[in-house]
């Protein structure tokens, strides 16, 4: 056995964090008491740990927090959150990987796996993991796909990003590690072109897709224009990745209807949550993350039910450095009451927005990711689209400016849409409606993940 895989223990992960068959006979019988006695378990054991971490010692010292103080979950409001900034601050104070990472000692043997954020927005943020922490996340991927129906027989398209970033690394090594399905790594558009992507799953017979849905959407056009259907001519039978603010409606549609299913996490923490075949919230792995809503003006904890920022703490990554209280910034809800699965874990709403990215129009906070499932209510557009945001005589002006399929643009339409988004959003936006394939330069839609949809040209 490799030193990488001795350290990781996988035989051992999949009893602890059991995915597959495996999965109903344990979660099936655990109350959420039960659950909250397995997270203090390993939230404590965590916390533990954190005090040894050169990062988390200064700032919680700083604070004023000592050593046992921290005696049970209920404590947990007592630390302070962290988000990628002070991640960042920490990478310029003590380059080149910031003390977050702790004392690492390159010869001790410890295996480690780095990766980076996409850095689109400054410096790239380094990623570290543990052999331990790399198979957890990979086999609790494994646990939603398995859950959502992956079959073993199943070719799997993935259009996830390769490169220093996480994603496709990530998505090939879950497949791989732990499920027998054969997968095509095609990445993004720029690593594989979308005509060929086509190509690929046809030969192939890919039956599933896995990634972003704004991309996943555009391949099912790119088929249309080489002459093929969807539905007819590629053999997909289901889609797992990130949804749209639509709940995928528009992908599924794209697609012939196909069963699409969402999931959520970021790369600090790998999955969180996974939407399940009752199709009712995105149930978190409570096992392994202790998941928090933030006001994220005070950053106090909200109730169920309230939209706030995603605050998240992994209770297994402790090999390199942990992440307790990590603000993601990401918005979304805790879901009332148990899901149609009668899991004993609580659900998310999905994502819903970035709280860094909103903008506030007199008043009205806009997420430029929602305006998506606005879009898809006008026939005429193909669901393309970017938030850009300046001033003008004072005053912030946001402009959508969205592709649709005729070449005569009307004013008609452009007053369509400008009338269902104040209806829906309540307040006025500006509307520019262009030809299809002029976004794809500011959204960068074949070269990225997640595209970009707000450009600020306030800063």
């Amino acid at each position: 056995m490799s030193e990488y895989f001795r350290q990781a223990e996988p035989n051992q992960i999949v009893v602890d964090y059991p995915i597959g068959k495996a999965f109903w006979p344990k979660f099936g019988e655990m109350n959420s008491e039960q659950v909250r006695d397995l997270q203090e378990i390993r939230f404590l054991q965590l916390v533990d740990k954190a005090w040894s971490n050169p990062f988390y010692l200064r700032r919680w010292t700083a604070v004023g927090l000592e050593r046992g103080d921290i005696l049970s979950l209920d404590d947990i409001t007592k630390i302070p959150t962290f988000s990628k900034s002070d991640l960042m601050e920490s990478v310029e104070r003590f380059p080149p990987f910031g003390d977050f990472i702790g004392k690492m000692n390159w010869s001790d043997g410890q295996r480690v796996v780095m990766h980076t954020t996409s850095g689109t927005t400054g410096n790239p943020q380094p990623l570290f993991y543990g052999p331990k922490d790399r198979e957890i996340q990979n086999a609790l991927l494994a646990r939603a796909y398995l859950l959502q129906g992956l079959n073993h027989d199943d070719i799997v398209h993935s259009v996830y990003g390769f490169g220093m970033v996480n994603g496709g690394h990530y998505i090939r090594e879950a497949v791989l590690h732990y499920t027998n399905a054969l997968l095509l790594s095609a990445g993004t558009g720029l690593e594989t072109r979308s005509e060929q992507q086509i190509d690929l799953m046809q030969r192939y017979g890919a039956t599933v897709i896995v990634g972003f849905s704004d991309y996943i959407t555009k391949l099912a056009e790119v088929a249309k224009k080489q002459g093929l259907d969807p539905v007819t001519d590629l053999k997909i039978r289901m889609i797992s990745g990130h949804l749209a603010e639509d709940g995928g409606a528009a992908m599924s549609e794209a697609w012939g209807g196909i069963e699409c299913f969402d999931w959520y996490g970021v790369g600090d923490t790998g999955i969180i949550a996974a939407e399940g075949p009752d199709h009712d919230g995105l149930y978190i792995w409570e096992d392994a993350h202790l998941v928090e809503i933030l006001d994220p003006e005070t950053g106090n904890v909200v109730k169920d039910g309230e939209k706030g920022n995603i605050c998240n703490t992994v209770l297994f990554k402790d090999t390199v450095y942990p992440v307790i209280r990590f603000d993601t910034k990401d918005v979304s809800t805790i879901l009332p009451g148990l899901g149609g699965l009668s899991l004993p874990f609580r659900r998310l709403a999905g994502f819903q927005g970035r709280s860094d990215n909103m903008i506030k129009l007199k008043g009205i906070n806009i997420y430029p990711t929602g305006i998506s499932a606005i879009l898809k209510d006008v026939k005429e557009l193909n669901g393309e689209y970017f938030c850009q945001v300046e001033k003008q005589a004072g005053l912030d002006i946001m402009t959508v400016v969205c592709e649709a399929h005729e070449k005569n643009h009307t004013k008609e339409l452009v007053d369509r849409i400008q009338h269902l988004l104040k209806q829906r959003l309540g307040v006025a936006l500006e509307v520019k409606v262009t030809a299809v394939g002029s976004t794809a330069e500011k959204t960068q839609i074949n070269a990225r993940q997640k595209p970009i949809r707000l450009i600020d040209l306030r800063k």
